[in-house]
């Protein structure tokens, strides 16, 4: 198995960290070029013990006309083009790098440009998720794209949140957890903004309406469990298919951005009513990628999700597993997941996080590294 290791600019400017890098044997680092807010621990460096990100920035120059939604600069690290500096020494010590974009996940330009953001049937608006039926956020993406790549040398392009985040996601203090039933958070999920109802071709208040009731309906029925709702079959589809139309228009920009034979990863879920950092795949997607890395934080179900994967994808589309060595609670037996996951079809293991993981839990990333090129 590939193995793909993750970071931010800071931690690859840090001291150290090509040394650690090449000793772990990771084939690839992928760089945070584009990134949502974060306060972001730093166990490697030895002046401090975070980073603070207050918000999404761009972590490359930013220059030149963006139209309506123009990213921040990060005024909490020195160095003006830090992204390109750290591909830049990772190339210089021949570790491949890979540009790791985060596309529909800003905050700032969320607030800033409330008419852009997923809204809901109650006519909330999402700040965290700028929606992809905008086209000024199609726009956007590209433009972030493009801008992110240029002049670098690249092994790899990953694309994360290209597509719908959701109502179910890390917003500040997040104090919804455990409050919607898994059919609630679906329909919260879906956007109901100007440009997502257009294409409903329908009377959109109405639409808007179906959904508050069946939503009010569910809370009402106390199952936190539930995960089926009563909305009609047509009205379902058709929500789906604008909302995957939307995505299919916003990868299409993104990779019209790219140089011609780039390899494509794309952060994504079987589930195509999934939002988030990886969300649900369109029908076209596999046509457009080499690889598609799905959700393996929970080991319980990282192995049967690649299983299904390799199952429903074309043979040619890569299927990766997204795992973690920075949770709460370890993975007991991290090489016999990664053994399961190979098992299963994943031909990519995707590490988080190289920065985050310190001297207490880099014992995990040596292992599972380890465990996958045996695979």
């Amino acid at each position: 198995m590939k193995v793909t290791g993750y970071a931010y600019p800071w931690d690859v400017l840090e001291p150290g960290f090509v040394a650690r890098v090449r000793a772990l044997g990771v084939d690839e680092v992928a760089v945070a070029l584009s990134y949502h807010s974060a306060r972001a621990a730093t166990p490697w460096s030895a002046s401090r013990t975070a980073v603070v990100a207050r918000r999404a920035a761009f972590y490359r120059p930013v220059s030149g006309d963006w139209g309506r939604l123009r990213p921040s600069t990060p005024d909490w690290i020195s160095t003006p083009d830090s992204g390109g500096d750290a591909v830049r020494l990772l190339n210089e010590a021949g570790i491949p790098a890979a540009a790791w974009i985060v596309l529909t996940h800003n905050s700032q330009l969320g607030y800033e440009h409330p008419d852009v953001v997923v809204r809901n049937c109650f006519g909330e608006t999402y700040p965290w998720a700028l929606c992809p039926s905008q086209p000024a956020v199609r726009e956007y993406a590209a433009k972030v794209t493009a801008e992110a790549v240029a002049g670098l040398d690249l092994a790899t392009v990953i694309l994360e949140a290209c597509g719908p985040l959701g109502a179910v996601h890390q917003h500040q203090h997040e104090k919804t957890d455990g409050v919607w039933a898994p059919a609630v958070a679906r329909l919260l999920s879906i956007c109901c903004c100007d440009a997502c109802a257009a294409g409903w071709e329908t009377d959109a208040d109405a639409v808007r309406a179906q959904l508050v009731e069946e939503v009010r309906r569910l809370i009402a029925t106390g199952d936190l469990s539930v995960t089926g709702d009563r909305l009609p079959p047509e009205l379902t589809q058709l929500l789906l298919r604008v909302r995957q139309q939307a995505t299919d228009e916003l990868r299409a920009a993104v990779l019209a951005a790219l140089p011609p034979g780039v390899r494509i990863v794309l952060h994504g879920a079987l589930d195509p009513w999934v939002t988030g950092a990886l969300p649900g795949l369109t029908p076209s997607a596999p046509d457009d990628v080499d690889a598609v890395v799905l959700f393996g934080w929970m080991p319980a179900s990282g192995a049967e999700a690649v299983a299904a994967a390799r199952e429903a994808l074309p043979e040619k589309v890569t299927i990766g597993s997204y795992i973690t060595a920075v949770a709460a609670t370890p993975v007991p037996d991290v090489a016999a997941y990664v053994g399961e996951l190979a098992k299963a079809g994943a031909g990519e293991l995707h590490l988080y996080h190289l920065g985050l993981a310190g001297p207490g839990r880099w014992p995990d990333l040596e292992t599972a590294t380890a465990a996958a090129h045996e695979n």
